[in-house]
């Protein structure tokens, strides 16, 4: 079978779903990865593994390799799956352009959708709920502000990805500290009222085509994360949510979106109404349920890259979960302060609405990829660049 799309970061989840997604369609799919050992290229709907500078620590050869392999290589298609291709190629988008379809927006929309601050102040201005936010200029405001606050609150970075440089002070104190150790790496963060942890948090997905008309739609409830402080989603569930999915897709379509992106809400439990956390402006981690629940993004973006015009797809299973157990929930489960009230339902490993993000009995290697993934982490650069950002 020829490959007809080159999907990148084969490392991570989200890239083995999308895999799946097209592999069980027919479609043949070159993984990318800066290692060999890659969670996706071990999959049998891998046609072809390419090993390629990092494009972390190396973004000008990684854009030289990425070049050639497209020029000798046609594809229909390129799904860049991590901030840091997609940064890339963005940046670079009329090179890559002319030997496949690259569903991505302009870099300079990319750049406010990753800014926390711009994407705050426009949900605000749309009547989007927002946490209360303090927005820092000068350090010495940390010290008046420090004695005002409800604790504990929280620190985000106005353009980090996901959980890097959050963290939540407790006490004035601490607040203080932290800031300062944040901002020396992340110039003046935020900070946040706290959305007390009862609150349940909710993603909305989103598929644009060029016209900014919506192609998909599909909203999911967190049930567990990692860490349990907030991170990243170690089981969710398919849901109905109105009132959050319409809130979503107008921050969107204020932005002229194109291609996929995720927008995420935590209700707050204090007056009941979801607030705008961030949007995750590339596919996102959980991508494997939106796929089980009937919405398959990856094939309908190859759908659009032949020109095809099709109803938008907004109906799904309510009520499949799917769940990141390797290592995702397993951790929540150690660290999580009650784990007793977790049992028996984190044990039930066969109930027949839950499916995996990597275990698959139809597609058993990814698995033993994602075991074995450690070791990388020994010899490969790359990965502990990756591993360092993640500990700082």
């Amino acid at each position: 079978m020829k490959s007809e799309v080159f999907i990148t970061d084969g490392h991570w989840r989200k890239s083995l779903a999308a895999v799946r997604a097209l592999g069980r369609q027919g479609i043949g799919v070159t993984v990318g990865e800066s290692t060999r050992l890659a969670t996706a290229a071990f999959s049998k709907y891998s046609d072809r593994t390419v090993v390629y500078p990092s494009p972390l620590m190396n973004a000008s050869d990684f854009l030289d390799f990425l070049q050639r392999h497209l020029s000798r290589n046609p594809y229909r298609m390129v799904l860049p799956m991590e901030y840091e291709t997609l940064s890339l190629i963005a940046q670079n988008y009329d090179d890559f352009s002319r030997y496949a379809y690259i569903p991505v927006v302009s870099y300079e929309k990319l750049k406010i959708a990753q800014n926390k601050e711009k994407i705050l102040r426009l949900a605000e201005s749309l009547g989007i709920p927002t946490p209360k936010t303090w927005y820092i200029d000068d350090i010495s405001r940390i010290h008046s502000l420090k004695g005002e606050l409800s604790y504990p609150v929280v620190i985000k970075p106005r353009n980090a990805a996901g959980a890097l440089g959050v963290c939540y002070p407790e006490t004035p104190e601490e607040l203080e500290a932290q800031y300062l150790a944040v901002h020396r790496r992340f110039p003046y963060p935020m900070v946040q009222e706290f959305i007390p942890r009862e609150g349940p948090g909710y993603g909305a997905s989103f598929l644009f085509d060029e016209k900014g008309r919506v192609k998909a739609s599909f909203v999911h409830k967190r049930l567990r994360e990692y860490p349990v402080t907030g991170g990243a989603s170690t089981l969710r569930e398919s849901v109905i949510y109105d009132d959050i999915r319409e809130m979503a897709q107008s921050l969107l379509q204020s932005l002229d979106w194109f291609g996929v992106a995720m927008v995420e809400f935590k209700v707050d439990p204090r007056d009941g109404l979801p607030k705008l956390m961030e949007i995750n402006p590339r596919f996102w981690g959980s991508l494997a349920l939106a796929v089980e629940a009937g919405v398959n993004f990856p094939h309908l973006l190859y759908r659009m890259s032949h020109g095809e015009d099709f109803s938008p797809v907004e109906r799904y299973t309510v009520g499949v979960k799917c769940r990141w157990l390797l290592p995702g929930d397993i951790l929540h489960f150690i660290y999580h302060p009650h784990r007793s009230s977790l049992i028996p339902d984190f044990f039930r490993f066969f109930d027949k609405n839950t499916s995996y993000d990597i275990l698959s009995m139809d597609d058993p290697l990814p698995a033993l990829a994602r075991v074995l993934t450690p070791i990388t982490f020994l010899y490969d650069p790359d990965m502990k660049e990756r591993l360092k950002k993640r500990k700082e």
